[in-house]
Parts: C-alpha cells; sequence; structure tokens
C-alpha cells in the first residue's frame, strides 16, 4: 500500500485537565495531580449511570510478583493517591440525558471523540459512516457500574439491579457508544490487552485503515475504575505508590530513586486517524503520520515485566521497522514509564539499548498519573503534540534520577524541532505496544 495513515484530529480528558489545551498546558507545565483519597480508595459511585470511579490499573511491570510489600496494609487503612479527571461535568458536557446512560469510561470517550471530530474538521452529519470505524482501548470498563450493581444485589435482592448494569458495564460499550453518537457504521471493536490498551487500539486503527477497510477510524482509549476492589488488588501486589508523609502531587515519579509503585488515573485519549488520501482530497490539515507500530508478548509473567526487556524491544524494532525510521532518527521518546522500580528500569534499559544516541525522553505520567487502559491512548496524543507544537515536556517530580535508568530523562520543558517520536506501552501478561509517530 502507498497510503499512510495520517492524524487530522485530537481529543484529552486528563487528570491534567478537560481538553487539549487545558491538559497540554498542565503537562508541559510539570503539575502533579496525585491526591490523597481517605480509607480503602475512592468510592463506586452514586449511580449506575454517571458512576464517579476513576481508572486504577495493570501498569508495565508493577515490580510485583504474588506476595504484597511490606507496609501495603497501612498504606491501605491511610488510603490511596488516585489522579482524578478534575470538574468533569457530563451533564453539561454532553446532556443530562445522555449522561445518565453511559458510564464514566464512556463519558470521558465521548468528549474526547468530540473534541478530535471538531479538530479534524469532520462533519458527521455527512460523512459515508460505513467507511468510519471506531477502535477503542479499555483494560477494565465500566466497573464503577459493576461494583454498585454488586452492592445492590448483596443489599436489596436481585430487583435492585439497574436494568442498565449491562449496557452501562460491558468493555465494548465505549466503541458501541462511539458509532451511536456519530453514525459511525463501518468496523467497531474494542482492544483490550491491559495497560498497552490504548496503543494496541491505535495500532490496529491504523491496520485497519492501511488495509482499505476504512477512510476514517475513532482510535484511542478511555478508563475509568478507581472501584476500591480494584485498588485493593494493585496494592496487594505492591503496584501502587504509597501514600507517605510528603506532597501527594509529587508521588508519581517515573525513573527517580524514590519511585514506590504508579498512581492510579482515569481519562480519555482520541485520534482521528484517517488514510492520506482521504484526508488530503477533503483538504484537512494533516497534524503528523502514524508511521509505525509494533506489537509483542513477553511469554513470561502474569505481572513482572522480562528482565531482559526482550519483549518491548520486540515490539520497538517492530514499530521502528514498520515506520521505515532508523534507531538514530528518533528524536523523542514518550516512555511508558509508570514509576514503578522494577518497570523504569527495564524499559530504561531497553531504550538505552536500542537508541544509544540518547534522545530526550519523557514520561507525562508524573502529571497524568497512570491511566491504564487510557494511558497509551494519551501519550500517543501527547506524541503528536510533541511534533506539531516542536515541544518536549517535562518528566514531574524527577529529583533525582536512578542511575539504573541511564537516559537523557526531561526534567524541563524544552521546546525544539521533532521529527519523529517513539511511545512505548506496556501492560500485566506481558503484551507490549510501541507507536511511531513522524512530522507529515
Amino acid at each position: 500500500m502507498t497510503d499512510t495513515a495520517v492524524v487530522t484530529g485530537l481529543g484529552l480528558v486528563t487528570p491534567a485537565g478537560i481538553g487539549v489545551p487545558a491538559s497540554w498546558e498542565a503537562i508541559c507545565a510539570g503539575r502533579g495531580t496525585a491526591t490523597l483519597e481517605p480509607g480503602c480508595g475512592a468510592g463506586a459511585g452514586a449511580g449506575a449511570g454517571a458512576g464517579t470511579g476513576a481508572g486504577a490499573g495493570a501498569g508495565a511491570g508493577a515490580g510485583a510478583g504474588a506476595e504484597p510489600k511490606p507496609g501495603v496494609g497501612a498504606r491501605s487503612a491511610a488510603g490511596h493517591l488516585t489522579c482524578r479527571v478534575p470538574g468533569f461535568d457530563a451533564d453539561s458536557l454532553l446532556g443530562a440525558r445522555e449522561a445518565h446512560r453511559l458510564e464514566r469510561f464512556s463519558q470521558f470517550a465521548l468528549v474526547a471523540a468530540a473534541e478530535a471530530l471538531a479538530d479534524a474538521g469532520l462533519d458527521t452529519d455527512g460523512w459515508d459512516g460505513a467507511r468510519v470505524g471506531v477502535v477503542l482501548g479499555t483494560a477494565f470498563g465500566g466497573l464503577n457500574a459493576y461494583t454498585v450493581a454488586q452492592q445492590a444485589l448483596d443489599s436489596r435482592g436481585a430487583r435492585a439491579v439497574s436494568p442498565l448494569l449491562l449496557p452501562l458495564y460491558l468493555p465494548n460499550m465505549v466503541a458501541g457508544q462511539t458509532a451511536i453518537a456519530h453514525r459511525a457504521t463501518g468496523p467497531c471493536l474494542v482492544v483490550s490487552t491491559a495497560c498497552a490498551s490504548g496503543s494496541s487500539a491505535v495500532g490496529v486503527a491504523r491496520d485497519m485503515l492501511l488495509a482499505g477497510r476504512c477512510d476514517v477510524v475513532i482510535t484511542g482509549g478511555s478508563e475509568s475504575a478507581l472501584t476500591p476492589a480494584v485498588l485493593s488488588g494493585f496494592a496487594r501486589l505492591g503496584a501502587l505508590s504509597g501514600p507517605g508523609d510528603g506532597d501527594p502531587a509529587a508521588a508519581s515519579r517515573p525513573f527517580d530513586t524514590a519511585r514506590d509503585g504508579f498512581v492510579a488515573a482515569e481519562g480519555a485519549g482520541v485520534l482521528i486517524l484517517e488514510r492520506e488520501s482521504h484526508a488530503r482530497a477533503r483538504g484537512a490539515r494533516i497534524q503528523a503520520r502514524l508511521a509505525g507500530y509494533g506489537a509483542s508478548a513477553d511469554a513470561h509473567h502474569p505481572v513482572a515485566p522480562h528482565p531482559d526487556g526482550t519483549g518491548l524491544e520486540a515490539a520497538v524494532r517492530g514499530a521502528l521497522a514498520d515506520a521505515g525510521v532508523a534507531a538514530g532518527d528518533v528524536d523523542h521518546v514518550n516512555a511508558h514509564a509508570t514509576s514503578t522500580p522494577r518497570g523504569d528500569a527495564v524499559e530504561a534499559a531497553v531504550l538505552a539499548r536500542l537508541l544509544p544516541h540518547r534522545p530526550l525522553v519523557t514520561s507525562v505520567k508524573g502529571v497524568t498519573g497512570h491511566a491504564l487502559g487510557a494511558a497509551g491512548a494519551i501519550e500517543a496524543v501527547c506524541s503528536v503534540l510533541s511534533v506539531t507544537r516542536g515541544t518536549v515536556p517535562p518528566t514531574a517530580n524527577l529529583t533525582a534520577a536512578d542511575p539504573e535508568c541511564d537516559l537523557d530523562i526531561a526534567r524541563t520543558v524544552v521546546r525544539r524541532r521533532v521529527d519523529a517520536v517513539l511511545t512505548t506501552s506496556v501492560g500485566f501478561g506481558g503484551q507490549n505496544a510501541a507507536l511511531v509517530v513522524t512530522a507529515p
């Protein structure tokens, strides 16, 4: 195929802000967003429709095996650190009637998709919906609605369970509801590869475009799963950062010597991908090319990364080869780096091995926390913004870089030309994904 996949629209809903301008400004400012929630994590949500949970999930190499870390019980009692989307009013953003029938992870996706479609200048009323696909990633689906339903069942019986439970909870509904909202009648699916879900979805969407199945794909990822059970599960694995006695906003500290786990987050990132010929025919503004995608499995351990990073290395090599980009041409890496001791070190070793010319490396999770199935999509959006705006954002909360993470890590915002960005994602199950974004 001579056609390529290009990015024409972007949308974000993150703990850094609602919308691309707010999120990007806070990410570039390096403002951490973590706060401490007392007790055993977030509430399950006041209602099955809107929900109130946030993302909490499977990080790249949680640095944990089957046994919890010392002190985890005390941490759980004190509370969990989370990064929530601030001021998200689904009723005003989507309309009260629409918001009521959507779980929070679907609400995020619809808001981000609407922004991305507007950014792309696409008229969804007049388009050929059969040539429009939807491919979104999520790790957990609508766990807030499920938690509410289980509590209702346990306390009041079966008739107390909402008839909306399945349309709210099922993971595929985030893609289905997006397709309904925009009359997209082409291929519609959800990709779930734990914390690689968002990147995997974008890669699958690219493949779909290049196979000629669609002209346009709404793609990315969305997550909101900060339920007590999920947070407790990650705490028992020793994957989460403890509340400690310091500033909660500084708890997510990728690559830092003091990192002790990730801060669970929620959010969504959406990209509009088009075949280049289609975008040019309609006079669209092409922001970047989605030049390459690589994927692999460690086939090693359910939650720990391969100690040599062989799976991640294979995904990165695959993405670079797919893009036709030499390793030495990578200007910037938007890394998965979740702030776990083992995961960050393994990823850093892979990047140092493959990219000896030492491009600037960033993990935006210092600001946003780890949005699980949405993380890779949020970081893909940030990678496009680095290309379009000539900006490498900082890695927030990096005070003392771990000597094991021997990389050129951006500590402050850097303004420079960026022609090629590598972004990486890793999930439980040993699932790896890498994307290469280049200038148009």
